[in-house]
């Protein structure tokens, strides 16, 4: 609304410079009348007036402009995050992390410049020639026709060059997210390349995304801009024709002087707004796609659910398969974990031991079977709900850009200090913290950049102690730690343990031997299961990776 009252305010000064001119050349269209000079400096102070008012109403609007575009766009940012977090985790696996950083930034800020400058912009460019066309038609029918005779061939030419200008934006905006993408990979594989000392054939795929980019941003440049000066070259060319149409009318007798002078005016002045709605709306054009690209994510299905979960911990898989881009990992597997119980699994690497911590957490949904919790099939609970029942410590771990007591504190938004630091010490890591700068308020590099891979897990698993859900998830929990910390790590993870439903992942089998139950994955089948001493009596494939373990354990690199 400010947007519209700013430039119909923006219509005065011009509609009193009209009026100047008219008054200006009364006594020469009639000899024998005289300058009305009184009704002049009223003009010219209304005109210093009005110029007053277009500052006092750009104000509010543009404010209210400005300010609902990036307000707009905050929230849909924070939307776009929230909407992520919901998405089955097989989706995001799909999607280029570039991909999702610049369609979270880049085409946020496009929608962003579309909003506050373009689409306003557009409008006011409009308002101007509709009211010309309107108060024109009044002095002389004839000369607004021939001003405005090539207005409907532009419209034409827009419309039937839309079709391309889509093509190349999309070409365009695919040639950008390329580009980005290959430069997320290049800095996250920053390390790999100087090791290897890769300075040839594995920057190639960078530098071909940056020409690509080159060439599509020329192609764009190239083809768009000869579409949008030819427009403005049919637009302008209706003050030509109006110019021909006036001397001929003037000839002839049938159009007053001052009339053809208030023509001249004008139509020297309305095509300029007519020229940027034109710039404005093939780059609008563009930026719709950024938009249309956002809309299409957030339809895509989150995981749904809506009961709370179930009293009982104990957790089932029901002849489940279930894999990843059409390969199967688990094939109709079968578990049953008790409540309170200790569950192991073992086997190979790419046997699916993984993929079934996953499975219990919801990060991904069976293809087939069921998942269960407590009897209800996870796929009926709540998805956060679910995860409040759940701590889980990943050999992967991630440490966000926060202070150790912040990262600590992902487990439990509450807790208190104490409580933190009493994580800490049962997960053997305050000694090591208080040793840095500034202890718990030290911050952490993204990902925990600047702390050891020992470091990173016994916060990990200070977390899930602070969570303190009755259901555990262990990746290979000790995987980084030293000899030295290892048997301490061991008694954290065993009072985090104590009294839940603990499900882990072990390729150490002495760190499992007194687990309730081993399940030993081959190929993504249960090939066997049961207790430590049962399945080294029954000589099968965990026997054997067991007598393996055995033998290299004094394994030594010879000089």
């Amino acid at each position: 609304m400010y947007t519209t009252l700013a430039n119909l305010a923006g219509i005065i000064p011009f509609a009193l410079l009209v009026e100047a001119a008219r008054l200006i050349f009364e006594p020469f269209a009639h000899p024998g009348t005289t300058l009305d000079t009184m009704r002049l400096w009223w003009v010219c102070g209304g005109m210093a007036a009005s110029l007053i008012l277009v500052f006092l109403c750009e104000i509010p609007a543009y404010r209210s402009q400005f300010r609902g575009a990036y307000s707009a766009a905050a929230d849909g940012r924070s939307r776009l995050a929230e909407h992520l977090r919901k998405l089955p985790l097989g989706f995001l696996n799909k999607r280029d992390p570039g991909d999702l950083a610049n369609m979270m930034m880049g085409d946020f800020t496009m929608v962003e410049h579309g909003i506050s400058h373009l689409l306003p912009q557009m409008i006011g460019a409009l308002v101007m020639p509709v009211l010309a066309l309107v108060g024109l038609s009044f002095l002389d029918w004839r000369m607004a026709l021939a001003l405005f005779a090539a207005l409907p061939l532009v419209v034409a030419l827009v419309l039937f060059t839309s079709g391309i200008q889509r093509k190349l934006g999309r070409r365009h905006i695919q040639a950008k997210l390329d580009a980005a993408n290959r430069l997320q990979e290049y800095l996250n594989g920053i390390r790999i390349i100087k090791a290897y000392n890769l300075t040839g054939e594995r920057f190639v795929r960078l530098e071909r995304s940056f020409k690509e980019l080159m060439r599509q941003s020329i192609r764009i440049e190239g083809l768009l801009g000869p579409i949008v000066l030819s427009a403005i070259a049919c637009i302008r060319a209706g003050l030509t024709l109006m110019v021909m149409v006036g001397v001929h009318l003037l000839l002839g007798g049938s159009l007053d002087l001052i009339v053809f002078v208030t023509f001249l005016i004008v139509g020297t002045r309305v095509f300029d707004p007519l020229s940027t709605a034109l710039v404005n709306y093939a780059e609008f054009r563009y930026h719709e796609q950024a938009g249309e690209r956002i809309v299409q994510l957030l339809q895509e299905p989150v995981m749904m659910g809506n009961r709370q979960p179930p009293e009982g911990h104990d957790i089932e898989l029901k002849r489940v398969t279930f894999g990843y881009q059409n390969q199967a990992v688990l094939k109709d597997v079968s578990l049953r974990m008790p409540v309170g119980s200790f569950t192991a699994l073992v086997g190979p690497s790419g046997s699916g031991k993984s993929t079934v911590l996953r499975l219990i957490a919801r990060f991904y949904d069976p293809g087939e079977g069921q998942v269960l919790l407590g009897g209800e099939d996870v796929r009926k609970i709540e998805p956060e709900a679910l995860l409040r029942k759940v701590s889980m410590a990943f050999q992967d771990v991630y440490l966000f850009q926060d202070t150790i007591a912040g990262n600590i504190r992902f487990g439990r938004s509450d807790a208190t200090q104490q409580e933190i630091e009493e994580a800490a010490r049962q997960a053997c890591c305050h000694d090591f913290i208080m040793k840095l700068p500034n202890g718990y308020d030290t911050l952490v590099g993204e990902g925990g950049c600047t702390l050891s891979g020992g470091e990173k897990q016994r916060i990990s698993i200070a977390r899930a102690i602070l969570k303190d859900a009755p259901i555990v998830l262990l990746d290979e929990a000790t995987a980084s730690l030293d000899p030295e910390n290892e048997a301490d790590i061991q008694q954290a993870i065993d009072r985090l343990v104590r009294g839940r439903t603990v499900v882990a992942i072990a390729h150490r089998l002495k760190t499992v031997r007194n687990a309730d139950n081993i399940v030993v994955l081959d190929n993504g089948r249960v090939a066997e299961q049961g207790r430590h001493h049962e399945l080294l009596a029954e000589g099968g494939l965990y026997a054997r990776l067991w007598n393996l373990q055995q033998q290299t354990g004094g394994w030594k690199i010879s000089s």
